[in-house]
Order: C-alpha cells, then sequence, then structure tokens
C-alpha cells in the first residue's frame, strides 16, 4: 500500500522540512497564495506532478485533501555526492550498485537485499523510470533497504561522470558485455551498472561505462533476473576482495 499526506499545509511543511514526495496529484484550477508557494517548491525541486480531476482526489482518501495529494516513500533517500565522501573517509573501497530501468518492486526488494548482504555501500535508482521503495519493496528486501542507502538521482548518465570522476570504475552488466564477469577486475573502487527487465542496460549507459561485461551461460534461455544476475557479479567482487 503506497504511503501519502494530503492537504496544502502539510504537503508544503513536508517539502520544506526536506522531505521529497514520490509524486503529487493537484486538483485542476486550485489557486490561492500557499497552493501558489506549494507549486513554485514542487517545480524548483522537480518534483513529478499531475494534475487530475477532483473525483481523482477523492477516490485516494476521504479527507479534507485541499486538492493535494503527495505519495511519500517508506524511506528516507541519500544523496550520492553526500555519500560517497564518507566512504573514502573510512578507508573502505566504494561498492555501489546503479540501477538503469528496474521497474519490478520484488526485483528492486532482492537487489537491496544482495547488496546489503553483499556490503555494498549504496543502490543508486533514477528519479524517473524507476521502480520506488515501497513497502513491497522493504518486505521483498527482507529489511535490507532500510538498512542500505538508497539514492535517488536526477539523471543516471550524471551520476555515472559524477563517479568517474571520484575515481570509481563504472562496469555495466549486459548480455552484449565485453568481458567475462569472472575475468574481470572488480577489487578496485566500483560501480556496478545492472539494466531494465527487458531491455537491459541502455545503449547510452553501455557507451558511458568504462566496461561492459557478461554472466556466462550454458542454457538455452539466455538471460537472468536481474535480481540474479545482480546478486552473482555482487559476490563476484566480494569474492575478489576477499581473495
Amino acid at each position: 500500500m503506497e504511503q501519502f499526506i494530503f492537504g496544502i499545509h502539510p504537503v508544503l511543511e513536508s517539502l520544506e522540512s526536506g522531505r521529497i514526495p514520490e509524486k503529487v496529484l493537484i486538483q485542476k484550477g486550485l489557486q490561492g497564495s500557499t497552493f501558489q508557494k506549494l507549486f513554485a517548491l514542487i517545480r524548483k525541486k522537480k518534483i513529478p506532478f499531475q494534475m487530475v480531476p477532483a473525483e481523482r482526489l477523492s477516490k485516494v482518501t476521504t479527507g479534507n485533501h485541499q486538492g493535494v495529494i503527495a505519495y511519500i516513500s517508506a524511506i528516507e533517500y541519500h544523496s550520492l555526492e553526500d555519500l560517497l565522501p564518507g566512504i573514502f573517509e573510512r578507508g573502505e573501497t566504494p561498492l555501489l550498485v546503479l540501477l538503469d530501468g528496474v521497474t519490478d518492486v520484488r526485483n528492486l526488494g532482492a537487489i537491496g537485499r544482495s547488496a546489503e548482504c553483499a556490503g555494498a555501500h549504496a543502490v543508486v535508482l533514477p528519479a524517473k523510470g524507476s521502480a520506488n521503495v515501497t513497502p513491497d519493496a522493504i518486505k521483498a528486501s527482507a529489511g535490507a533497504l532500510s538498512r542500505i542507502p538508497v539514492c535517488k538521482e536526477a539523471n543516471i548518465l550524471q551520476s555515472i561522470a559524477f563517479l568517474q570522476a571520484c575515481g570509481i570504475r563504472v562496469v555495466a552488466c549486459d548480455s552484449k558485455g565485453h568481458e567475462n564477469v569472472f575475468n574481470s577486475d572488480l577489487t578496485k573502487p566500483l560501480a556496478i551498472v545492472m539494466g531494465s527487465e527487458d531491455k537491459g542496460v541502455s545503449a547510452a549507459v553501455r557507451k558511458t561505462s568504462d566496461n561492459v561485461v557478461e554472466i556466462p551461460m550454458k542454457g538455452s534461455i539466455g538471460s537472468l533476473n536481474v535480481s540474479v544476475a545482480t546478486g552473482i557479479i555482487l559476490f563476484e567482487a566480494l569474492r575478489q576482495r576477499y581473495h
């Protein structure tokens, strides 16, 4: 079940306190100075919003929504830019998981569980075109998504460029990989990029990444579930680091 808050003042207070909602439903034709202040903040923070009829809002809640409903995350997201320096300061070798279009919350949950178990420092999601951390995702992760930092970034290509500028090697895992993952050096500061359930890693991400690796397979199906593939590459990185 999605969590939400409603009412112009509660939503405004939530935004001003730094809690950014996943999306906001706004009643068409809404006016007033307080609403204008709220709407300006929604646009400034680039929060997804949708103008809808009053009936749509009333189907979500019978409370006095005042024309505004904000869906909030089950967790507090982190900033990659704020998170990364602490990893280096602790003398640890970064291990991050970037998701390029994973939309199934169960896959997100399973990936979060594998990432936490493998000692990854964060899971990074794009703001658009990705599953969000819902209660169902947390349940699928066995609670791991409440323990491992999750970052939500505006643009995955910008995130990759930022990581590379910080000395982190970005490796995409895809069936079009150039190298067997088990022959790739995963011991250095590393960000692993995993693609969507249907299309895999996007062409732009493959081009931008430092390397594209593949998991060798002998069966006839030719592909793995993204959460299973993520677990394989994460624990290969862990094996190499403990070797």
